[in-house]
């Protein structure tokens, strides 16, 4: 153990320090050691900020601190980090799920067993009516959960370890996508049930690019590249709780992705008409010229349910007019998620590497496009196998 020189010391292979704290019922100083830190400078800057803290009163000792203490601050600590709209988020989700179950306890009794009881508590009645939260939702608190106690480990050196990473979260549903439509469906769909609505842009764009609908919904002009024909997707929206709430993408990182001719076409005479909204409105005019790229009527941004509940209305009335005989055909039903799985379908079937698909869906590794899609890749590995046959066969018939 080394010698104690300015309030601290080196004990074992951390700093420590020591200050002294007057009690509030009398007043009287007592000795607080403070451990765990790497080096001397770190203890050394930890003891000014809680000297400081003593003297305004406003010194709490690290064993006492709670969730919510904690949490509180790291959010105010953030806030000049982060986005606004993140920030909005991140509060939700805290003030929401996590204070009114685990708020009041201290900080340094969490437990990964904690945090996996709250995830399944969550699960199973945390949203509205007492009804379960979908996992997505549930991700999304990890995530928040997983930064503020890294930073609790971290930074502030409150704990040993991360809790919540080596919590338990409920497992995903996983499942192949059902009947795909095929390319041929897709095109009855935007040519026919969707052409005259004034988001057929929208949904031509989430067909031609595999983009994911709150990616979509997020997408601002300045994103739009319509001369390199390329769009840049950086943030998405989602719905907790009911609520319309913008963030990063599920991957984390942004992406570019490639325009076809046809696409750019249609994205520029989405803007013109907007344009023309927006001029013919005049103030009325909730929206900017840089703002989102697909809007209501008056410039305001979608819920993302909207544009889901659109499109199984769309489908609905190609197969069901109000007036004259239905189609020869009817469209199968199908979600907006599905157009993603329209377009990696076609793609991985046109003999596209399943690493450019993935770059292009934004999948983080090509094994989840390998696991969504392992129907398509088997009937690609099929093709695959009849290839090398063909060509080996091709080849002994030229050296006879």
């Amino acid at each position: 153990m080394g010698k104690l020189r300015d309030g601290v010391m080196k004990r074992g292979k951390t700093w420590s320090y020591v200050i002294r704290v007057p009690a509030p019922e009398t007043g009287v100083s007592k000795p607080k050691w403070v451990g765990g830190f790497a080096t001397e400078d770190e203890a050394k800057a930890a003891r000014d900020e809680a000297r400081v803290k003593a003297r305004r009163g406003e010194y709490i000792e690290r064993n006492q601190v709670t969730v919510t203490d904690y949490l509180t601050e790291w959010l105010d600590t953030h806030s000049v980090q982060i986005k606004p709209k993140t920030l909005q988020m991140y509060r939700f989700l805290v003030d929401r799920y996590v204070v009114p179950r685990i708020g009041e306890m201290r900080l340094q009794a969490v437990r990964p067993a904690t945090i996996t009881k709250l995830y399944r508590d969550l699960s199973a009645s945390g949203g509205r009516d007492g009804k379960g939260l979908s996992p997505r939702t549930v991700e999304y608190v990890h995530a928040v959960l997983r930064k503020a106690f890294r930073d609790a480990v971290e930074i502030e050196q409150l704990l040993p370890s991360n809790p919540v990473e080596r919590a338990k979260r409920p497992r995903k549903k996983r499942s192949e996508p059902g009947e795909v439509w095929t390319p041929a469906q897709l095109k009855v769909f935007l040519e026919e049930a969707a052409r005259s609505h004034r988001l057929w842009a929208f949904f031509h764009v989430a067909a031609y690019t595999g983009a994911r609908r709150g990616e979509l919904l997020c997408l601002r002009w300045p994103d739009v590249d319509l001369d390199s024909a390329e769009v840049r997707i950086a943030r998405s929206v989602s719905v907790i709780d009911g609520r319309r709430v913008e963030g990063s993408t599920k991957s984390g990182r942004s992406q570019v992705v490639g325009l076809d001719a046809e696409t750019v076409g249609v994205l520029r005479r989405h803007r013109a008409e907007q344009d023309r909204e927006r001029q013919v409105l005049g103030e009325a005019w909730k929206g900017d010229p840089d703002g989102y790229v697909f809007t209501t009527a008056w410039g305001e941004p979608f819920h993302p349910d909207t544009v889901s509940s659109l499109m199984r209305q769309l489908i609905r009335r190609y197969n069901e007019p109000a007036q004259g005989p239905g189609p020869a055909e009817r469209l199968p039903p199908a979600r907006l998620h599905d157009l993603r799985h329209v377009h990696a379908t076609t793609l991985l079937l046109a003999g596209v590497p399943v690493h450019l698909v993935a770059a292009r869906l934004g999948h983080a590794d090509p094994s989840v496009t390998l696991r969504v899609y392992a129907h398509v890749v088997r009937e690609r590995m099929t093709a695959v196998a009849d290839a090398f046959a063909r060509a080996v066969r091709e080849s002994c018939e030229q050296e006879r």
